[in-house]
């Protein structure tokens, strides 16, 4: 059939119902062909945009990202475009402050580097030539020079090239064999082979000329900056007359494992000087600096409790004269996820996770009134200059598509396509957040989304899906890896349910489950499934699957031996991928100790009770649910044996199952291919189990 390709009249398209040019769902085919859009930046002036636009080969094999641009002056609403050439691979653009020029990174030449490009198009220019990759930066405020980010040995300072044959002559050494003698021995997906993090600054050269060295700055700051494996540029900031940088690090000794002391420490951006540790007073955590536009207060979020990494970001102002600290809006009950400042100097603009949601919060710096700038879905990234907002928003129905709106979020303008635009011919399932009362009679919300080709009257199947961190969520957002809309799209129903832990529900609520994994979220989830089936009809409750990863994995592995009698609501199917099995050993295993010490109260040899008593590896007995086991060999978070180890007991008594291996992924599924076999390899379970 081809009607999505026949010409029609208008007046007969807008009668025509919306399934008549649906054909199928979505499919996870659909979901890594997408393009995605990202990194939207403007010009000072707010008059231009620049944004990242990926996309995929058509062996949906690699994917390559290019820059676009847009002139949100023109009269004529031109439509973006491409900025950097055909066959550059390119993240992290920025505008000089005349924008004029927008600078990126790249390894066109090899190795990540500084390039720059006209705005009004042009052919790149490369900046750095430095013996290591430059993997973050940040222009000062004139524009003359740069701070930036790479890895280096201690003892080699700013000689990069003495951190590069340090690196060659250990991997060409005869013997293989690496000797520590504190952790982290690894971390994420990565083994340690000694190198820091360090912030370097470099002037930038004039035409034709390479920066070739730079100077080493904060030289005594005791630990990475940015923080591995996923710190960026926002965790170091210009003061504005450019004579210093503020970093935030954590002490690189043997206690970093099971800390989340974060300092911010203010250095010399020419190298010299006396380093100063500006919030050496609180133990916890502190980061994303930002100054104000006359340099005389620090702003930045801040933790209060030692150790806990899904604490509330306090949104805080140090005057850098006193020192004195206040808490800015300390009656806002969410954590800010980032400080961007208003031109005069009033107003902090931040996301923050909120009922199911993740808007865009403009707070008042005098009263610490917040208020919902902008919403409907998750606000991914925003950057506000001139009288322009421009911002990235997915929902349940679409990546990440950018806008650009008046400051006050008004009249937003849809820069880039949403992903029924991208994907022709594919419907997509409808959503609805309900609620119900919890553990504790609190209310506790949740989402439902309808299969793709619903119809009134008729029960569908269930994919049950339990998100991890645990301090987490599964809101009205988009996901590359776990995507309703996958399952909607095979014709299932999805439930998901933000249980006591989830974030942007009230610090009380994301702490009630610390040393209650198995209790109040289980609680939550029985309820939460319960009410669903109660509210929405075409819910088959008798046809069912659960699904999750991380601590979701661990809620699968818990279920497995706590929630399948016929009373409770038998599930017909299991799927636990990177779930912890042990959590004695997972205490013993994992890298960032501070999580299992924190969520079980103590080591496992201080709290070997807080470890056992909500162990799936203590109900292995009581398992009878077929159950697919998916694991990736890189993950050092919960290393493979934990799904080695589910999948042996599994086998051991002869209940139906399968192990998905990966020797290629961590924590995450991330290639494209692997991504395409874990959905099929997924799909095919449900399908097996409760029909499509």
């Amino acid at each position: 059939m081809k009607l999505r390709h026949a010409v029609l009249p208008a007046a007969l398209l807008l009668a025509l119902p919306a399934i008549a040019f649906a054909q199928r769902g979505f499919e996870v085919r659909d979901l890594v062909k997408l393009d995605r859009y990202s990194s939207p930046t403007l010009s000072a002036d707010g008059r231009k945009l620049v944004f990242a636009k990926a996309t995929i080969d058509d062996k949906l094999a690699k994917r390559s990202t290019s820059l676009w641009i847009e002139d949100l002056a023109a009269r004529d609403a031109a439509p973006p475009k491409r900025l950097t050439p055909d066959g550059w691979n390119v993240n992290s653009p920025a505008f000089s402050p005349d924008g004029a020029t927008v600078y990126f990174l790249s390894a066109k030449s090899g190795s990540s580097q500084l390039y720059a490009i006209p705005a009004a198009g042009g052919t790149p220019r490369q900046l750095t030539d430095l013996a290591a990759d430059v993997e973050s930066y940040k222009l000062s405020p004139d524009g003359t020079r740069v701070a930036f980010g790479a890895g280096a040995f201690a003892d080699c300072k700013a000689d990069f090239k003495c951190s590069k044959d340090k690196a060659e002559a250990a991997d060409k050494a005869k013997a293989s064999g690496k000797l520590f003698d504190r952790m982290f021995i690894r971390h994420w997906d990565t083994w340690n082979d000694g190198r820091l993090n360090r912030v370097f600054v470099a002037t930038l050269p004039g035409a034709k000329a390479k920066v070739a060295s730079a100077a080493l700055v904060g030289a005594d700051v005791p630990g990475d900056v940015p923080s591995k494996p996923f710190g960026d540029s926002g965790e170091y900031a210009w003061s504005p007359d450019g004579k210093s940088l503020v970093l935030s690090a954590r002490k690189a000794d043997r206690a970093e494992p099971w800390s989340t002391n974060f300092d911010l420490y203010l250095v010399s951006a020419d190298g010299t000087g006396a380093t100063r540790n500006l919030t050496a007073a609180n133990p916890a955590w502190d980061t994303g600096p930002a100054f104000s536009a006359d340099g005389k207060t620090l702003y930045y979020r801040a933790m209060k409790r030692p150790g806990f990494e899904a604490d509330r970001f306090a949104l805080m102002a140090m005057d850098l004269g006193s020192g004195a600290t206040r808490e800015i809006a300390a009656d806002w009950d969410r954590s800010a996820d980032g400080i961007t400042l208003s031109d005069d100097g009033k107003t902090i603009y931040t996301t923050a996770q909120d009922l199911g949601e993740h808007p865009l919060f403009a707070v008042d710096i005098a009263s610490g009134k917040a208020s919902k700038l902008m919403g409907e879905g998750t606000i991914s990234a925003f950057e506000i200059a001139g009288q322009t907002l421009a911002f990235a928003r997915n929902t349940l129905k679409s990546g990440d598509q950018l806008f650009a709106a008046a400051l006050d979020g008004q009249s937003p303008r849809a820069i880039t396509p949403d992903a029924s635009a991208m994907a022709s011919g594919v419907s997509f399932g409808d959503f609805e957040q309900f609620s119900f009362k919890g553990w504790d009679g609190d209310t506790v919300y949740g989402y439902v989304v309808k299969p793709w080709n619903y119809t009134a009257g008729k029960k569908y199947p269930v994919a049950f899906l339990i998100h991890g961190g645990p301090q987490g969520s599964f809101g009205n957002g988009w996901s590359y890896r776990w995507n309703p809309q996958t399952y909607a799209g095979q014709g299932y129903a999805v439930v998901m349910i933000d249980f006591h832990g989830s974030t942007g529900y009230g610090q009380k609520f994301t702490d009630a489950i610390s040393q209650h994994w198995g209790d109040r979220p289980l609680e939550d989830l029985q309820k939460g499934w319960k009410a669903a089936q109660e509210k929405y009809a075409f819910l088959d409750g008798g046809k069912a699957c659960a699904l999750g990863a991380s601590y979701g994995g661990f809620m699968v592995n818990w279920i497995a031996g706590n929630w399948h009698t016929p009373a409770s609501g038998a599930w017909k199917c299991l799927v636990n991928h990177d779930g912890v099995f042990d959590q004695r050993m997972m205490g013993y295993s994992t890298e960032e100790l501070w999580f299992t010490e924190w969520e079980q109260g103590g080591t496992p040899y201080e709290k070997p009770a807080a470890y056992e008593k909500f162990n799936p590896v203590n109900h292995v007995k009581d398992w009878r649910v077929p159950m697919l086991v998916i694991h990736g060999q890189q993950d050092f978070r919960i290393p493979v044996e934990q799904g080695i180890g589910a999948f042996t007991a599994l086998q051991r008594q002869g209940i139906e199952s399968k192990f998905l291996y990966f020797p290629d992924e961590n924590h995450w599924v991330l290639k494209p291919q692997n991504s395409i076999l874990w959905h099929d390899t997924v799909n095919a379970w449900l399908k097996q189990h409760i029909g499509n």
